[in-house]
């Protein structure tokens, strides 16, 4: 939890833990407001959410039950599928935030890889580098934790395109009357102990060499 760090004195690791989760989740709620306007909707951009300026993005309870449970949220990118372009524009509206992330962490890993070829100084200290290594990592975790077709996350947008008709009808009925519960059951017995999200940490990391381009 991240309120462990402040609670044994390391400050400095909270901060750039905080700085990071803040950066991440700003260019995830930016990329569905960027990609729904895209898409013929412009709501979410009246509503002030196409910016990459935090304070829009980042709602203070889930910030605060990220820092105390390890689990939180950001403030929903708002949409009227009424607008949209296409039938599968809530596909791409969906993928853009874990794409964002993707992106953000290929950039950021290999940002940091360079400099360490090139051997720029300020990447030899170990806050820059922890930074780095932070932003990578938080922002692969993001998007495979997203993917995951249940409850409020962007896979449950995601997961019926690529469904038989009458199958993804039958889970968008399901995911609608109990995704919330099973996915706020997940998050319960994670939180007491049963290592549910562990497997997404795992699947996070494994996909660090594919992102790897700076050898």
């Amino acid at each position: 939890m991240m309120i462990s760090l402040l609670t044994s004195g390391q400050y400095i690791a909270f901060t750039l833990l905080l700085v990071t989760l803040i950066i991440s989740l700003t260019f995830h709620e930016f990329g569905h407001a960027w990609v729904a306007k895209l898409q013929g909707d412009n709501t979410a951009e009246m509503m002030g959410r196409l910016t990459l300026n935090p304070v829009a993005h980042i709602d203070p309870m889930g910030l605060i039950m990220v820092m105390v449970l390890g689990f939180g949220y950001a403030k929903p990118v708002p949409t009227n599928p009424r607008n949209f372009k296409s039938r599968s524009s809530d596909l791409w509206v969906a993928l853009a935030g874990p794409m964002m992330n993707l992106m953000l962490a290929i950039v950021a890993w290999n940002l940091f890889r360079l400099g360490l070829v090139l051997g720029w100084e300020s990447f030899s200290t170990r806050e820059i580098q922890n930074f780095f290594i932070l932003l990578t990592y938080i922002n692969l975790l993001l998007m495979v934790f997203n993917l995951i077709p249940l409850g409020p996350l962007d896979g449950h947008y995601i997961l019926p395109h690529f469904l038989p008709d009458g199958l993804a009808a039958t889970y968008r009925q399901f995911n609608a009357q109990y995704g919330h519960y099973l996915f706020l059951g997940l998050v319960i017995i994670s939180i007491m102990g049963v290592p549910i999200f562990r497997y997404v940490s795992r699947i996070s990391e494994s996909l660090l060499p594919l992102i790897t381009f700076i050898r």
